[in-house]
């Protein structure tokens, strides 16, 4: 099993103070970008979320929203009817049971509609400052590739992770994890031979590297 502390510690001397790609100064705005960059890339969330966020800053606003109109402001981002739906109704539930504010627990935020164990945790780590290990594609590709886990989907990866990685480095991980697996560890020609975790690294696919 390889070592996490050894591979946390370098990753993070690699991508020091490692942030999110997305942009947003409060945990309504993470949440609804998060919710927003599923099957998009964070710089067509961002391109979105400049002129979003600026016409729509509490959770009542999303909740009365058109619909149609929404649509049409993130069709963008991919999928946009279904997350347009989604962000309305998760903030029609902030509203109506959080009086508008995003809760800042991860028992309350996977309560939402729309909002899964992964977004939970990166609102949670990025907007609150707790912590919290978000497992995106990313995290689990790179995860089981070095060896920390071997776990074929999120949660069960997550779980494996908090037993390994230091609690007070889970975000920092995570969001490291998610900038080596877009660099580096890619998914299809992961550049084994500049990987600053080569050493280790257990991957048995891993070319040789002089």
């Amino acid at each position: 099993m390889a070592d996490a502390k050894k591979i946390t510690r370098r990753l993070l001397k690699h991508y020091p103070e490692p942030k999110l790609a997305l942009h947003f100064k409060t945990p309504l705005e993470l949440l609804v970008a998060t919710m927003l960059s599923a099957q998009c890339t964070d710089a067509r969330v961002n391109e979105v979320t400049a002129s979003l966020f600026k016409k729509y800053k509490k959770a009542g606003d999303y909740a009365r929203a058109n619909p149609a109109r929404l649509e049409q402001e993130i069709r963008s981002t991919g999928f946009y009817k279904n997350k347009a739906k989604a962000v309305i109704n998760c903030c029609t539930a902030l509203e109506t049971r959080h009086k508008g504010r995003v809760p800042a627990t991860l028992e309350a935020l996977v309560e939402l509609p729309g909002v899964g164990r992964k977004t939970a945790n990166m609102v949670l780590g990025n907007a609150f400052g707790k912590a919290a290990i978000a497992v995106d594609t990313h995290v689990l590709r790179v995860s089981n590739r070095l060896g920390l886990v071997h776990a074929g989907d999120a949660e069960k990866a997550e779980t494996a992770l908090m037993q390994r990685v230091p609690e007070g480095q889970w975000t920092a991980f995570s969001n490291a994890v998610i900038l080596h697996g877009r660099q580096v560890c890619t998914a299809r020609k992961p550049n084994c031979c500049a990987c600053p975790l080569y050493d280790l690294c257990d991957w048995p696919e891993k070319p040789g590297c002089d």
